[in-house]
């Protein structure tokens, strides 16, 4: 029979199923090999042919190393806690689990159609309570550490506590608030229960503070930098503005040097790596303290961090925050509603808007000074949106001279420039004393180079109490809580204001029923509607809930347990971990590379210090995959004398012969470029009636690459593809587009191609009545060379991820094992295998019709290249007479010259060209050439 693609998908889908096909052991004596995708959020929309490509590039991979003889971990499993899910439930009263279940079910049945080679028996959803009680849990063990520098690990708040009952907070080196109290072992012991537990918190891992955070009012909850696109929420387009708000926060600054450490460890893009070096930004400086002029004890200093404490004699004035908590206090009369005015202004900014806006000048003065610590000269204070409160320490010092955006804030506002260095350059505020110049105003540092000037004043400061040397990021501590329904609770209720821990053995902490998805009338987040919700029906319970990050930070893990294992008391038993160890390759976006890819690292490299965990770096190689992008089409509407658009379409070739504009056409009813005029009459209402200009009988659609959206009616539904073509050709076309790592447009033009190969290797075993047909008889060599061919290139293209190069090395072999007319069975068994990861499904089929019984695929070995066949025992030479080229001849390169010359010769061919006349001369150059002269 034919290729009937859609009854074999079927069939081989429904076979892996009920099989468990894919269901993997942990007690194997195989060599282990761990391939994840970051699991996907399942959107209503479901996929659309960009999302499957890192799936089906990790599925090929899986499914290689299985025939490697690898056992193989390949899980999949859906990030389902999310905002577009409670929006829709705020919609429509719809409870969140309900939507999320029903587009998992949608994603589901997709994937299944693309024919992974999924585990699904270890399937996870982060909204589900028996997985997300071991992100609490995770939450509860963060509580419950401390990072003690000296040991540089997480330690257990315990052995704080008895520290301090021994020896008060002496000797101890932790990272923690800067607020930290002295005290001695007997003060300790004097403290009241809220007194030491208010202590205690700023120790934990994860800890209540004040910060300033991305608040969204209409949609009641605080957004993540990523959810937020010049100054409004990404979904929805509501205003953003900057609040402080008490939130959990996450210490992960405790982790700095080691998550910078560890990204020497691992194979991930480096482009990747060097985003978290610049986010982490590891400096080493300063810290000065410039006192408030005023005698106030209230605000007596402002602090700074610096990496160029050698320009302090240059500073004219002082930036900080609009946030920064000395605002109010420094705020003379004068000038409280200019600082008001502006401050409102800069709540309406996401703090990415304010970093990345480096051209505009704006900024109020306070009307308050400092003084500077070495100079005692009077240094004004301003407030600036470029200054973020949660960077360091919300303030810097400006030096005009030596920087571009003090430089243009001084010319601005008019505030002097003060040169500090020996030679001046032509542009004052490009003077580096990095290149040239010694400095020339300070009886410290006069004559100095800027390598001299740095440890010189830091040993002043030191000495006079005003500064210290210091190394700072610019990594902050993660916010760890939102004003949202659907996530997971926080494990945590309140004892006087002070929060504790639920009892382990209380996990999970359900998420309570509630009547609305809003906040309540006097602020709350969604969960304070739930009624009665009190831990023990007295104390109340946290009412924000998790980030969408907690549940990704440690899924990798939930992976490793079996079915069977996640019954038991731990989140993967120790065994499954010792077993798996870490993900030997990870397929997912470059954008998570400061948001989970950080956070998840974090995590690992916590559980590392507890013990739990084997691995210090979470994944060993990462592959950003790259988006593919849509094709849009557009047709042309004629635009009449008055400016009204007609319902006449030209096509693109003569649109340049009338005045037009463009509009987006869905690209389902588009065939190569030619339109569809039916469909498009029925595409929207108001062109039933379209008229049409054609050239050469058909419509022209205008092309452009954009980014799939609905709008741009571009999205291609893998469904209508499968559909059409297959999965397995699907498969291949994704691949075949260009190379991983990079973007690419979807371009429907070439997929009938690759539909063609896979029915010309169908072809390969069947004759021309399309009956089943090999045969057992021994290969010849150019068909053991052809194999050998193919079983090289795609054993070196898939290890090197170089999907694409494979698919077309297909397309030749089977050219030229047709041409061969090969049926053997030796041959086309091998292939079979060799294709199969890229192509299950029609493999799997003939395999089985090889006589191989059926499910035993999986443990097929992938054949052996043996370089042997591709020695060439053959040569083509040229065949000249008298200079000129008449024909090729298949020689066997064992021959000597004399034995060249007499096959050559004795060729009917040849002798036509002779004519019956003996040749004067045959001139054989062995492997090269073949010259007669008559």
């Amino acid at each position: 029979m034919d290729y009937q693609f859609r009854e074999i998908e079927r069939k081989w889908q429904q076979f892996w199923s009920e099989n468990q096909t894919y269901k993997v052991d942990n007690n194997s004596e195989k060599p282990k090999y761990y391939v994840l995708d970051m699991f996907p959020y399942p959107s209503g929309a479901g996929l659309h042919v960009g999302h499957p490509l890192g799936y089906i590039a990790s599925d090929i991979f899986a499914r290689y190393k299985r025939l490697k003889g690898f056992n193989v971990l390949h899980p999949m499993g859906y990030d389902s806690f999310g905002l577009p899910a409670e929006q829709y439930a705020i919609q429509t009263g719809q409870h969140p689990a309900v939507t999320t279940e029903q587009n998992i079910a949608t994603y589901r049945r997709q994937l299944d159609q693309i024919g992974f080679s999924f585990d699904w028996s270890r399937e996870v959803r982060t909204s589900d309570p028996s997985y997300y009680k071991w992100t609490q849990w995770i939450f509860m063990q963060l509580f419950n550490s401390w990072y003690n520098l000296e040991s540089d690990r997480a330690e257990s708040i315990k052995e704080l506590e008895i520290h301090f009952s021994a020896s008060g907070s002496a000797g101890v080196k932790a990272v923690c608030d800067e607020d930290v109290k002295s005290f001695t072992a007997d003060e300790w012991k004097q403290m009241t229960e809220r007194e030491q537990q208010e202590e205690l918190l700023k120790y934990r891992l994860t800890y209540l503070r004040e910060s300033t955070v991305n608040w969204c009012p209409a949609l009641g909850t605080v957004l993540a930098n990523d959810e937020v696109k010049d100054g409004v929420s990404e979904r929805g387009g509501y205003p953003v503005e900057q609040k402080k708000m008490m939130q959990w926060s996450m210490r992960i600054t405790a982790y700095a040097d080691r998550l910078l450490q560890g990204l020497d460890t691992i194979d991930w893009p480096e482009p990747l790596k060097e985003m978290q070096r610049n986010w982490i930004g590891k400096s080493t400086g300063a810290s000065v303290k410039f006192k408030v002029e005023s005698s106030e004890p209230t605000h007596n200093s402002i602090e700074v961090f610096t990496t160029r404490v050698d320009t302090i004699f240059g500073v004219t004035f002082l930036v900080i925050a609009p946030e920064h908590e000395l605002v109010p206090l420094l705020t003379t009369p004068e000038q409280k509603e200019e600082i008001e005015t502006y401050i409102a202004q800069a709540r309406k900014k996401s703090e990415l808007d304010r970093m990345a806006d480096t051209k505009t000048v704006s900024g109020a003065f306070t009307g308050s000074y400092v003084l500077n610590p070495l100079n005692g000269e009077k240094v004004p204070v301003w407030i600036a949106d470029y200054v973020l409160a949660g960077y360091g320490t919300g303030a810097v010092m400006a030096v005009p001279s030596g920087d571009q955006r003090d430089w243009l804030f001084a010319k601005h506002f008019n505030l002097p420039v003060i040169q500090i260095l020996d030679k001046q350059k032509d542009v004052e505020h490009e003077a580096d004393p990095t290149k040239e110049g010694r400095y020339i105003n300070s009886d410290f540092i006069n004559g100095l180079t800027y390598q001299e000037a740095i440890p010189v004043l830091i040993n002043k400061l030191e000495e006079i109490g005003a500064g210290r040397a210091k190394i700072q990021y610019r990594m902050r501590d993660a916010i760890f809580g939102r004003q949202r329904y659907w996530g997971e609770p926080v494990p945590v209720y309140f004892k006087e204001n002070v929060p504790y821990l639920i009892e382990e053995s209380e996990l999970p902490l359900v998420l309570p029923e509630v009547d609305k998805y809003l906040p309540t009338e006097a602020g709350d987040p969604p969960l304070g509607r739930a009624k009665e919700w009190k831990y023990r029906g007295e104390a109340p319970y946290e009412l924000s809930t998790m980030p969408g990050w907690a549940g990704s930070s440690w899924y990798w893990y939930r992976y490793m347990a079996s079915p069977e294992e996640r019954q038991g008391d731990t989140f993967a038993p120790q065994k499954a971990i010792q077993y798996w160890k870490d993900v030997d390759l990870y397929i997912g976006g470059s954008e998570h590379a400061t948001g989970h890819l950080l956070y998840s690292r974090f995590w690992n490299k916590f559980l590392k210090d507890l013990a739990l965990v084997e691995e210090e770096e979470p994944f060993k190689k990462l592959i950003n995959q790259g988006m593919i992008q849509g094709r849009s089409n557009f047709v042309y509407r004629v635009i009449n004398d008055d400016g009204v658009g007609t319902h006449v379409f030209v096509s693109y070739g003569l649109k340049d012969q009338y005045k037009t504009s463009h509009i987006h056409v869905d690209v389902n009813i588009v065939e190569n470029e030619v339109l569809d005029l039916d469909k498009f009459r029925s595409f929207r209402p108001e062109f039933e009636n379209a008229e049409f200009i054609l050239e050469n009988g058909k419509y022209i659609c205008g092309v452009e690459v954009e980014k799939m959206s609905k709008s741009k009616y571009n999205v291609v539904n893998p469904d209508d593809i499968i559909e059409r073509y297959g999965a397995d050709t699907l498969r291949l076309y994704e691949m075949f587009l260009g190379p991983l790592e990079q973007s690419k447009p979807w371009n429907t033009n070439g997929i009938e191609g690759v539909f063609k190969f896979l029915r010309k290797f169908w072809k390969l075993f069947h004759n021309d009545q399309f009956e089943f047909f090999v045969s057992d008889e021994q290969p010849s060599r150019a068909e053991l060379k052809s194999l050998h061919k193919i079983i090289r290139k795609v054993e070196e293209d898939i290890e090197r991820f170089s999907f694409n190069t494979s698919v077309s090395s297909f397309m030749i072999c089977v050219n030229e094992l047709t041409d061969l007319k090969c049926n053997k069975r030796q041959i086309l068994q091998d292939l079979v295998i060799v294709l199969a990861p890229y192509a299950p499904h029609i493999t799997e089929e003939l395999w089985t019709l090889l006589g191989n019984q059926p499910g035993t695929f999986s443990d097929a070995a992938f054949p052996k290249f043996n370089p042997d066949f591709l020695v060439e025992d053959e040569f083509a030479y040229p065949i000249s007479v008298n200079g000129k080229m008449k024909m090729n001849l298949n020689i066997s390169l064992a021959l000597e010259v004399p034995e060249i010359e007499k096959v050559v010769l004795e060729n009917a061919a040849v002798q036509k060209f002779l004519d019956g006349k003996p040749p004067k001369k045959v001139i054989v150059v062995k492997g090269r050439i073949v010259n007669i002269v008559i």
